[in-house]
């Protein structure tokens, strides 16, 4: 049996990031005036190695993990990380999935597929090409990604997940349009409601559209029903269109946390561990690979960090959201 945390959630899920770099400078994520021109990215030996990753990787694997996803910056920006894929992928019971934003992927997918990833997720945030490249912030165009969701679907990267996140007075004007759009496609859009991404977004309440919100827009052409979760800790609600059209998810992680049964934690790509996903301090494994660690002392090390874990950084949050809370949870029933 894996390690368990102070509140017995156990260590199902790792993101690893594999670079700090991205394409694109989403105002959510990593606006211009923080990662800007002057901004020092990791150098290469920086980095953890692929050997590092997948020796960590092995290791979560032994203490439970059963899903890895890439993520970056943009995953798909660090060079031959198809090799890394199928490294990865070799790794006995663990499902191995991406999340980028989509703008290599129209080259790339098949490359991917054929190493031995599962699937993608794809940020989206409007279909709106002027709305979306204001969100992007280097101009680049949604056709683009579009072709990309459909490259990876095509490859057999699938069910494509698209991410869309809601920031109010932004956006909120696309949420019907994306329901539309992949309504029937066997794509998954899951909307998410606009949060701290790494604390330096500037959150502030009145940006978020709470998800009774956009619940309300879909539904309002698009009827739906409740779906039960796939497994415990899911951090999506799912929804089914009642035409058989497929479904959606929403992530309340700010009117509805999902701290209490959060089994996730992060490697960043200089290799913290962070054991919340929206933590600002980690853990370094990097200086204890490099260092010389056994196997055993690295499993110690990161069994011993996550039973110290106490974080529930959106319950805590959010205690400051309870009308907006109030709203989600007479909506959905909770």
């Amino acid at each position: 049996m894996g390690p368990l945390d102070t509140f017995s959630r156990p260590l199902r899920d790792l993101r690893v990031s594999v670079t700090d770099r991205c394409n694109f400078r989403c105002t959510y994520c990593m606006p211009r005036e923080v990662f800007g021109r002057g901004y020092e990215f990791l150098r290469r030996d920086q980095l953890l190695s692929f050997e590092e990753i997948v020796r960590l990787a092995r290791l979560f694997a032994s203490l439970g993990v059963e899903k890895i996803r890439l993520t970056g910056g943009e995953p798909l920006l660090r060079r031959d990380v198809e090799t890394l894929v199928a490294m990865l992928a070799a790794i006995p019971g663990v499902e191995l999935t991406m999340t980028t934003n989509g703008s290599l992927l129209p080259r790339r997918a098949p490359a991917l597929a054929s190493a031995g990833l599962a699937r993608v997720t794809v940020s989206l945030d409007s279909l709106d090409d002027a709305t979306f490249r204001a969100m992007n912030d280097v101009d680049f165009p949604v056709g683009r990604v579009l072709e990309g969701i459909e490259a990876a679907a095509a490859t057999g990267l699938a069910p494509v997940k698209v991410n869309m996140v809601v920031k109010r007075g932004v956006n909120e004007d696309s949420i019907l349009p994306m329901a539309r759009h992949f309504h029937g496609t066997g794509h998954i859009l899951r909307f998410i409601e606009f949060m701290d991404v790494g604390t330096t977004n500037g959150w502030r309440l009145d940006d978020v559209v709470p998800a009774a919100e956009i619940l309300a827009a879909v539904e309002a052409e698009l009827p739906l029903d409740p779906v039960v979760p796939n497994y415990p800790g899911e951090v999506a609600r799912r929804w089914r269109y009642r035409d058989g059209g497929g479904e959606i998810g929403v992530i309340a992680s700010v009117t509805r946390p999902f701290c209490g049964d959060c089994t996730r934690a992060r490697l960043s790509a200089e290799g913290r561990l962070y054991t919340c996903l929206f933590a600002a301090r980690g853990h370094d494994l990097r200086a204890l690979l490099r260092g010389g660690a056994t196997d055993r002392e690295l499993t110690d090390a990161v069994t011993a960090i996550w039973g110290r874990r106490d974080d529930r950084y959106s319950e805590v949050r959010s205690s400051h959201t309870v009308p907006l809370a109030k709203v989600e949870m007479s909506r959905i029933g909770g």
